[in-house]
């Protein structure tokens, strides 16, 4: 049993549900602190919260303890241009317009204007302009965040 992969697909499947830590914890009766910790790795959810996860997200609690995690799609927020354009679609709906603005401002040209095409109702534009300067770090986590919704996906 691997904690870190555990932890890496339990964000997952919060994620593709589209809670918050918040509401995952509400639907839970915990605090959202335990959420952080299994998602960090630094703790495991007892038997009566795996049993709650697993109801919760229709799946067994031997799923969440072992996930059948695939190889590494991308590596690298450039690469996402090799995903095709349904499924990446799909993936980045997942996430708020302003954060894949956000990850896009450390992107190429290129990549900018595949994931432009990809929405092209949506004025990245001037979604940029509204984010304004943000700190690299900010830029390179929700990179991460994509790249890790590819992976799982």
């Amino acid at each position: 049993m691997n904690l870190n992969i555990i932890a890496s697909y339990l964000q997952f499947l919060r994620k593709s549900h589209n809670y918050t830590q918040e509401d995952l914890a509400g639907k839970l009766d915990i605090s959202r602190q335990a959420v952080s910790k299994w998602e960090t790795g630094t703790a495991i959810p007892d038997l009566e919260i795996l049993l709650k996860l697993s109801r919760l997200y229709n799946i067994t609690i031997n799923d969440i303890l072992e996930p059948d995690i695939r190889p590494q799609r991308i590596t690298d927020f450039e690469q996402i241009s090799t995903i095709p354009e349904r499924e990446l679609k799909e993936i980045l709906k997942q996430f708020d317009m302003d954060s894949l603005a956000t990850a896009l401002l450390g992107a190429s040209p290129e990549t900018n204007n595949f994931c432009e095409k990809l929405f092209p109702t949506i004025d990245f534009e001037m979604l940029r302009n509204k984010i304004g300067r943000v700190r690299i770090e900010a830029v390179e986590e929700m990179q991460r965040q994509i790249i890790f919704m590819v992976n799982f996906y």
